[in-house]
């Protein structure tokens, strides 16, 4: 119960899975870590079964939602007290969690690896875009986020149970914002999170600008309306 798993959703990172998998396994072998495969078209998993890492197989794209739900009914199943979302791009590093992990132990349901706290503010279109979906989650739940949507987030055992058994959707901003309002505990550490250096990001200029419309309806209307 003490245990933190890393869920490490991966989806065409051929390029990328072996460095991360191999330095968590060389650097941090505390920490368990489960890929999970997310119908890739690439060897993504082939290179995973290869190196025998610990590995999820989904055999068709569910996307973000569908294969961090699948690595939470996992680490619920298997008793983890911690699971955090892990990305299998590079981008994520290992070295904060433990400093996310203390911060749990303070009483928290989700800690979120947050950019800005400290910090050169460059005010780029990802942290504009992270204001506003801030200000957003403020305006309805009170919580002050500096970095909502940071995917470098640690969740706790209770709710390791609400994704595995109750939430049918991804672990996004909207679904931190209707946590909140169920009484879930939210903190931010700071963290420094590594630009891609391999592979092609899904999230292009007009992908974001969409996402960050979707987040802002979702979390200002869509939300008063959501049940479990």
């Amino acid at each position: 119960m003490n245990k933190v798993l890393l869920v490490i959703p991966a989806y065409n990172e051929e390029k990328n899975i072996e460095r991360v998998v191999e330095r968590l396994i060389r650097e941090f072998p505390q920490f368990d870590y489960l890929v999970v495969n997310d119908g890739s078209k690439d060897g993504t998993a082939a290179i995973c079964r290869e190196k025998g890492y610990n590995l999820l197989d989904l055999p068709v794209n569910l996307g973000l939602a569908g294969s961090f739900q699948a690595g939470m009914r996992y680490a619920y199943q298997k008793g983890y007290g911690y699971a955090i979302q892990f990305d299998g791009d590079g981008q994520h590093r290992p070295e904060y969690i433990a400093s996310m992990k203390e911060k749990m132990d303070q009483g928290y349901d989700i800690v979120i690896g947050s950019r800005f706290i400290v910090g050169k503010k460059d005010w780029s279109m990802r942290m504009i875009g992270s204001r506003l979906i801030g200000a957003a989650v403020y305006l309805t739940t009170g919580a002050r986020l500096t970095d909502p949507t940071s995917g470098m987030r640690l969740f706790s055992r209770k709710m390791i149970k609400e994704f595995a058994l109750n939430l049918n959707y991804g672990p996004e901003p909207d679904t931190v914002s209707f946590l909140i309002k169920q009484g879930a505990k939210v903190a931010e550490v700071p963290v420094t999170i590594d630009e891609r250096t391999e592979g092609e990001s899904y999230l292009k200029p007009l992908t974001a600008a969409y996402y960050m419309a979707r987040m802002l309806l979702s979390i200002l209307f869509v939300q008063n309306f959501r049940k479990r």
